[in-house]
């Protein structure tokens, strides 16, 4: 007898085959056609559902076996008398799908084909069966109306059961891969067996790797503080790296949207070694847009090597700029980088003459400066210098002179001229 306290749409559509006589009565005559039931329903399915066929995992069409036998099983039980489950096995068929990433979309086209199976199989079963003054169409309606529900009651569960699980599997993978970029970032101790497994689980002590960091942030920095333009400018950094067959680890660290890259060197020791990292990537990054910011570092021979190359991305970034948006920390000239990294330390150091160089400039409206910088270019030439700049060279001269009578300094020798460039750039900085 089905308990009167179930009041769903299944337990009701049992009720009324009970009153036609088929429950409990069929469950003896379902027995006999189950092996044939379950062959149909298989076929049907691969059939119509291209996904079953065309998986590579050797466990997809073993489980669909396993789960329609466990399907009919449950329907003979309900047809026996049974009280409607809990439907545990479909939770856990919907579970063991989204771990294999399976398509939900044909796991549920796979219960509407076995719906139409599973139909003409109970109502063939329930007229065999049914009371002799039920009608007939009395019958196959309430078949009909136990099919639909039944399908209906194990499509929602798989539905509800394989999203609430893809969600824990993603906030799991999120919460590992945040560690993993923290590990990375920050560095390790080589001696943490914690972090050693950890790292060996997800392929990065590999050997023959290659590993960078790419940073990147709007031209306007301040778009960072809105948590909304953050994620999305992470989202399109995945978006111009999947294009690639790199592994990327992509958050937000530090205001800038961070990524560890990592991709294979070589396949062995007797084959070519691959282009640069950094180099394959920089195209890919630069389609972000053009109110973004790049920097990118050397490439790094393993993953103790990541928190330097981190530095060398960040020194990247802030040399970026709107003309030269992303750019290689490998192409950065020595004197730049030289500048950018003594930018603060030098503004206290400079030698007083400094000053003086900068006011002479700007009296003479930067000719001075600019007259250091032309005779540089031309290699210490004044001839190339003067027509360079369209002067005469007697002009060239006479510049150099005030420069002497300022600062003491003869920019017409080499190490003279170079002390007065650095100065005067960092003085700029």
């Amino acid at each position: 007898m089905i308990p009167e306290r179930q009041n769903t749409p299944l337990a009701d559509a049992l009720r009324s085959l009970e009153q036609c006589g088929v429950v409990p009565d069929a469950a003896e005559a379902m027995g006999k056609a189950g092996e044939a039931v379950q062959q149909e329903l298989l076929e049907t399915i691969v059939a119509e559902i291209p996904a079953f066929s065309a998986s590579a995992n050797p466990d997809v069409l073993p489980q669909l076996a396993a789960h329609a036998d466990e399907h009919i099983a449950e329907i003979r039980r309900l047809f026996g008398g049974g009280r409607s489950g809990d439907f545990r096995f479909v939770r856990e068929h919907a579970h063991l799908r989204a771990e294999q990433k399976f398509p939900l979309e044909a796991t549920l086209h796979a219960y509407r084909c076995g719906h139409k199976v599973l139909s003409r199989w109970l109502r063939d079963v329930a007229l065999a069966s049914a009371d002799r003054s039920a009608q007939v169409r009395r019958v196959v309606a309430t078949v009909a109306d136990f099919a639909i529900e039944y399908t209906d009651r194990v499509s929602t569960i798989a539905t509800s059961e394989y999203v609430a699980r893809t969600r824990t599997l993603a906030e799991v993978e999120g919460d590992r891969r945040t560690e993993l970029l923290n590990v990375l970032l920050s560095g390790y101790d080589e001696s943490d067996g914690r972090v050693a497994r950890l790292l060996r689980k997800s392929g990065y002590l590999e050997q023959r790797q290659s590993y960078c960091v790419a940073v990147a942030q709007p031209v306007d920095a301040s778009e960072m503080d809105n948590p909304a333009r953050a994620q999305r400018l992470v989202d399109s950094l995945n978006a111009a790296l999947s294009a690639l067959p790199i592994r990327s680890l992509v958050a937000i660290r530090d205001n800038t949207a961070t990524a560890v890259l990592s991709a294979t060197r070589r396949l062995s020791g007797w084959t070519l070694q691959q282009s640069a990292l950094a180099s394959r990537v920089k195209p890919h990054l630069l389609r972000l847009g053009n109110a973004v910011l790049i920097g990118i570092s050397s490439d790094a021979p393993s993953t103790s090597y990541i928190p330097n190359a981190r530095n060398e991305a960040k020194l990247a970034l802030d040399l970026a700029d709107v003309s030269n948006r992303a750019v290689l920390y490998s192409e950065i000239p020595v004197r730049k980088m030289m500048l950018r990294l003594a930018e603060e330390r030098m503004q206290s150091a400079l030698p007083a003459w400094a000053n003086d160089f900068i006011a002479a400039d700007k009296k003479a409206r930067g000719s001075l400066k600019s007259t250091l910088e032309a005779y540089a270019d031309a290699n210490m030439n004044v001839l190339r210098a003067a027509e360079k700049l369209a002067v005469h060279p007697n002009t060239i001269y006479s510049r150099m002179q005030r420069i002497a009578d300022a600062t003491g300094k003869n920019a017409l020798t080499y190490h003279d001229l170079n002390e007065l460039l650095l100065a005067s750039d960092c003085k700029r900085l």
